[in-house]
């Protein structure tokens, strides 16, 4: 189903369409040997987020950044997209809404997505996410999240040269093959944000997205807060 939308993920500059000047960033790349992403809250959900397929393989991974600074000068950065790019061989022709294996598509203006508690989004290999971490009776917060050292997750992410600030690409601590896991801050914080895929002009994916809800026109603020109560009411029907 075609995204209801406007898109501007991994333009930069300012597209027609939004008056927020962007920025391309570039996280490093993503091991998908199993050919299937999970895109998830990795602090809160990893290993039970949304999946996708696309072809086994390592892909680069990218964020698209939004300056809303009302002087655009680049004061007031938020995180627009995540962006899994498993082709730039041809320009965007189509955005559609992702369905997990085996849904139902959305209907209308529902969608399926990344449900964010933690202010974070990521991508990894849906394998890796089950066969790379300790297990779950372990206390991943205090052993690789938050556990004091340079290494730890948050710290990671909060290292601006590690990448850049609020994003990290991490080896996931059980890799035997260098299985990692992507993240990035998720723009304005906890919501519920959906998941949609690009393609060429013959219906070949060209990358997965995670739409952060940032990048758009401006409206009044209470039109903005008609939308966003409409997209959660939309999302909570097809997340259960």
């Amino acid at each position: 189903m075609t995204y209801f939308r406007p898109f501007f993920a991994l333009l930069p500059g300012t597209p027609d369409g939004t008056p927020h000047p962007q920025t391309v960033h570039d996280l490093g790349v993503l091991h998908v040997p199993s050919g299937r992403v999970e895109a998830s809250d990795p602090y809160v959900a990893l290993g039970d987020g949304l999946v996708a397929t696309v072809p086994p393989g390592s892909y680069p991974v990218r964020v698209t950044v939004a300056d809303v600074s009302e002087a655009r000068d680049g004061s007031h950065p938020r995180e627009a997209y995540l962006s899994l790019v498993v082709s730039d061989a041809a320009p965007v022709a189509e955005v559609r809404l992702v369905s997990p294996d085996g849904a139902e598509p959305p209907t209308g203006d529902e969608f399926y997505g990344v449900g964010v508690d933690a202010g974070t989004v990521a991508y990894t290999d849906a394998g890796a996410a089950a066969a790379c971490m300790p297990p779950r009776e372990d206390d991943w917060y205090e052993d690789l999240f938050d556990n004091g050292t340079d290494q730890s997750w948050f710290s990671l992410q909060d290292d601006p040269d590690h990448y850049r600030n609020g994003c990290a690409n991490i080896t996931l601590p059980l890799a035997t093959a260098g299985e990692n896991i992507v993240l990035s801050h998720s723009g304005w914080g906890d919501g519920f944000y959906p998941v949609v895929s690009t393609h060429d002009a013959d219906g070949a994916l060209l990358g997965l997205h995670i739409d952060l809800l940032v990048a758009g026109p401006e409206e009044p603020e209470d039109d903005e807060n008609d939308e966003d109560e409409a997209a959660d009411e939309a999302a909570v029907t097809v997340s259960a």
